[in-house]
């Protein structure tokens, strides 16, 4: 799974020139006219038939009105009820986790929304495999949306030959850094082994800054970046494969030294008190507000960063080396979330009809809105002479170099492993821990669900 990712960003990177497709992305739904359902009436004073009103329910993540990303979601949806009177898209906005547990719920009553967000890999296949999700390969067949999307990244998300989701973005984890919080505290360039990244921790806090922005009430988040240190203590990719393969297991050094360092950068005071009862998107705004320095997450946060009040002010850098091991240009990578659509739907000819039609505009919509980086669709296009920042091109030079690296824990493993791996990280937030402790919970998770 990794390597397709790599190979997925390499493609992305190498078009360095990544273009606004302008056959998918500029052009017109064909279906947009034959979507509708002939109830028997009649318009008045024609022969058309009258079309059916429809309801489309339409689950995402993109509740924080102040980020591209929702005003993208707001702006297609927009147009496309305009265009078509007779559909309504309703929207179910939630934080990524409250989404999570939201359909997990749906799903067990076989209630899934028209259109529902899923995970690759791990993470989907139990909806997969439960019929809850429809095929979309005759979606994806119509008006070329499938070649928009980038060489490999729908592997993620299909099984069987079927696709059965499709990506909003194909991303890696990198470091976020506001400059002028650095000099106040006095640090004068980005640290470059983990050691430093603690040093720099306890100088901030020492001027009462807080280090590094974090929501870990979307226990993710904290995940997301303890397996950055994982993968360098690790000395490179492939932990959790060769857990499963059964090579190695939840006690190896490289899992209880990933513990141990993790635990040193909590236990210096990086996150802010109160950390687990802080959801993601409350997290990532103390970091866009300039109330934290430091902010550890995905690419998708460029655009949002951009459109905040610390644009100007911010760096990036690759997550560093631990203990000397790692390479840092191997990343976190995200294939992003994806939306995929309810067998069940009882209005699934319409649903893929709007689902097309919001995959098509998307990137040009991103594109303008300026939160293009990390996109899972390709793009073309001179990013610099269309406004991008300086942060952004900086973000797009460090896909150039990427060497690989993992997927996240719970796209890899299953969903009873993922939980409990989850609840063990999001506890090291709370108190200190034993690492051999946290080996044991992961091993005993393992061992009751592979």
């Amino acid at each position: 799974m990794a390597s397709k990712a790599l190979k997925t960003t390499a493609v992305a990177v190498t078009a360095a020139a990544l273009l606004l497709g302008a056959t998918a992305c500029g052009s017109k739904n064909d279906n947009t006219s034959n979507n509708t359902t002939n109830t028997g009436s009649t318009n008045a004073g024609t022969n058309t038939p009258a079309a059916e009103n429809v309801t489309i329910t339409f689950q995402n993540i993109y509740p924080d009105p102040e980020t591209p990303s929702y005003k993208m979601l707001h702006t297609i949806v927009d147009q496309y009820q305009k265009d078509h009177p007779n559909v309504k898209i309703e929207l179910d906005s939630l934080n990524t986790d409250q989404q999570k547990l939201k359909l997990k719920t749906q799903a067990a009553s076989k209630e899934v929304p028209d259109i529902t967000i899923v995970n690759p890999s791990a993470q989907m296949k139990p909806y997969v495999d439960a019929g809850l999700l429809a095929p979309l390969n005759d979606m994806l067949d119509q008006n070329g949306l499938k070649d928009t999307f980038q060489k490999g990244l729908l592997d993620s998300y299909s099984f069987d030959n079927n696709v059965y989701a499709l990506p909003d973005g194909n991303n890696i984890e990198v470091v976020y850094y506001n400059k002028d919080l650095f000099t106040q505290a006095g640090i004068t360039a980005p640290p470059t082994t983990f050691e430093d990244l603690v040093a720099d921790v306890k100088a901030l806090k020492a001027k009462n800054i807080t280090p590094i922005a974090i929501g870990e009430k979307d226990s993710w988040t904290g995940s997301f970046l303890f397996m950055n240190v994982l993968l360098r203590t690790n000395g490179g990719p492939g932990f959790l494969q060769d857990v499963i393969d059964g090579k190695k297991t939840f006690k190896d050094p490289a899992f209880t030294d990933a513990v141990s360092s993790f635990q040193d950068l909590i236990q210096a005071k990086a996150f802010p008190d109160g950390a687990t009862s802080v959801d993601y998107n409350t997290g990532g705004n103390l970091f866009k507000t300039g109330k934290a320095a430091m902010y550890i997450m995905g690419t998708w946060e460029t655009g949002a960063i951009d459109a905040s009040s610390v644009a100007g002010k911010v760096g990036v850098f690759k997550f560093p080396k631990v203990k000397g091991k790692g390479d840092p240009d191997q990343y976190m990578l995200a294939p992003g979330s994806a939306f995929a659509i309810s067998a069940n739907s009882k209005h699934l000819k319409e649903t893929k009809d709007f689902l097309n039609y919001f995959m098509t505009e998307m990137p040009k919509k991103q594109f303008e809105l300026k939160n293009a980086v990390g996109s899972g669709q390709i793009m073309t296009g001179d990013f610099k002479a269309a406004g991008y920042s300086d942060l952004a091109i900086a973000v797009l030079d460090l896909f150039k170099n990427v060497k690989g690296g993992d997927l996240a824990f719970d796209n890899t493993m299953k969903p009873a492993i993922a939980q409990a791996h989850l609840s063990s990280i999001q506890n090291m937030f709370v108190q200190k821990v034993d690492p051999a402790n946290v080996a044991n919970e992961h091993q005993s998770a393992y061992d009751a669900n592979k």
